[in-house]
């Protein structure tokens, strides 16, 4: 058990949320290969990258347990314990939505109609970007401890966090334009399968929404 905290922990105590938000962001990453494959009518590898979802989102959610179990308490942490905590629950948000929207797509086997496949993966690597950028973020976490949350550090998480809010609007944008599209053709489509289509947009989006809730809970540690 000690060498596994040790493996976990490090030396640092924001090591362990470096190493979650990690997880995360591989998690969500797995769509690109995961949606590729759906439009592509491959169900095989569907399944595959939904598997590699499954067992990251299982992971985050280990690391998160010991986590929660031996973040340390003391008094002379330079931030509070629970905003530590909170930004934790955001980033496991991140992994739990690559797992929802994958598990609706092979559940029901949807097919991505055609002409809207090139927008709903534009879509789909945005919200990875928008991950990705909050990995970068959390990143800096140990240079923040290790500054107190005070400096030219601050500076530098600021101006990501700003990167990742305009993100955020372009994930919001894409949206926008796939509903419209979707709209469009739903007419055509299998009343069922509409609603789910539009409910797979919906939690794809809040990949891009979590990461940047992210942003904001960083904000908050910066104003300590």
């Amino acid at each position: 058990m000690a060498n596994m905290l040790a493996n976990i922990f490090g030396s640092s105590p924001v090591f362990p949320l470096e190493k979650h938000m990690g997880i995360a962001f591989d998690c969500a990453k797995q769509l690109r290969g995961f949606f590729a494959a759906v439009v592509a009518g491959n169900w095989d590898e569907a399944s595959a990258m939904r598997a590699k979802i499954v067992d990251l989102e299982h992971e985050a959610d280990q690391v998160k347990k010991e986590i929660r179990l031996h973040l340390p308490k003391s008094l002379f942490m330079p931030v509070p314990r629970e905003d530590l905590l909170e930004l934790l629950l955001v980033q496991d948000k991140i992994a739990n939505r690559a797992k929802d929207v994958s598990g609706i797509v092979i559940g029901r086997k949807m097919a991505i109609p055609q002409s809207i496949a090139t927008l709903f993966l534009e879509f789909v690597e945005r919200n990875i970007d928008a991950a990705r950028q909050a990995r970068k973020s959390v990143r800096e976490l140990d240079e923040l401890f290790t500054a107190g949350f005070k400096g030219a550090e601050v500076k530098l998480v600021t101006a990501l966090i700003e990167e990742l809010d305009q993100i955020e609007t372009e994930t919001d944008d894409k949206q926008v334009a796939l509903r419209a599209a979707l709209f469009k053709i739903e007419a055509g489509l299998n009343p069922i399968d509409a609603v789910f289509m539009y409910k797979v947009i919906d939690l794809m989006g809040e990949i891009a929404d979590m990461a940047e809730r992210v942003g904001r809970r960083l904000e908050l540690l910066l104003s300590h």
